[in-house]
């Protein structure tokens, strides 16, 4: 029997035959409208129904539906005494694929933990996600007074420690392209400029680690370095973040070097020569 036309084009395995049409030929909108609903809870974290129906513009019984097809899932669950939805466990378990996926994670664990029991406070390895730094991995120190940013919180690059050692080897017009999109402001000591944020960038540059110096949450600093790939790119960052009373001004540059050699050391694991 003579070869279809179909059969002696090569096709991508994961694909259907259509592939190659449009993508909205390809979506599903349902479901697009479902896991628009599950980031918008992911990003607010908690929230009523109506709360929820009115950040999205969508009506409560749709919502409702939405939501209760996603519990059955454990994807998202309620508080029944606030009436709250929440993201729920299985969330975790599926995002946690993604993480397992990469040995930036793996590599870098070990040398975090030693990072935390050198200075004494809490490790955090991030990346950019979107415009802003994901972070993907902790390890908290046991100090009573500690800052926390679980896997999966997102932060502002521009006023956070890993953000700003990622920004300052963005190529120059990427960096200008993103300070142009605005700089919250969320305390006075905030890079709320371009013109201030490109004068730090230079500084990072030139010592080799970035300073976050209370720039997200009053009281608080963390100094990061960036992480190199076998390409040397930079594709994270690991920080230690604490309180001012601790991560004192004369104890930055102490602490800075313990972070520049973590990062070189998970730099090199995951093959870097520099």
């Amino acid at each position: 029997m003579p070869k279809s036309i179909d059969s002696k084009t090569p096709r991508h395995r994961g694909r259907p035959r259509a592939f190659n049409e449009k993508t909205e030929q390809n979506t599903i909108k349902s479901l697009d409208r479902a896991l628009g609903v599950l980031s918008q809870l992911a990003q607010i974290e908690s929230a009523t129904l109506s709360e929820l129906a009115s950040a999205l513009k969508e009506s409560p019984a749709t919502l409702y539906r939405v939501l209760t097809t996603f519990a059955l899932h454990g994807i998202v669950e309620m508080d029944e005494a606030n009436q709250t939805w929440h993201i729920g466990p299985e969330a975790y378990q599926i995002g946690s694929t993604f993480l397992r996926r990469t040995s930036l994670i793996d590599v870098s664990r070990p040398v975090m933990r030693l990072l935390m029991e050198q200075t004494g406070e809490t490790a955090n390895l991030g990346i950019e996600k979107s415009g802003s730094v994901l972070f993907v991995s902790q390890v908290e120190t046991n100090a009573p007074i500690r800052a926390f940013f679980a896997p999966g919180t997102l932060s502002a690059m521009h006023a956070s420690g890993i953000g700003k050692a990622l920004l300052a080897h963005m190529d120059e017009k990427r960096l200008k392209r993103f300070a142009a999109l605005g700089l919250e402001t969320f305390t006075p000591h905030t890079l709320s400029t371009p013109e201030t944020l490109a004068a730090d960038m230079i500084l990072t540059r030139t010592r080799g680690y970035a300073l976050d110096d209370q720039e997200k949450n009053l009281g608080m600093r963390c100094i990061a370095a960036p992480i190199h790939n076998a390409h040397g790119e930079v594709v994270a960052g690991v920080s230690v973040s604490g309180p001012t009373t601790r991560v004192s001004t004369d104890q930055i540059e102490t602490l800075a070097a313990f972070v520049m050699r973590a990062a070189q050391d998970i730099s090199f694991a995951l093959g870097s020569t520099r």
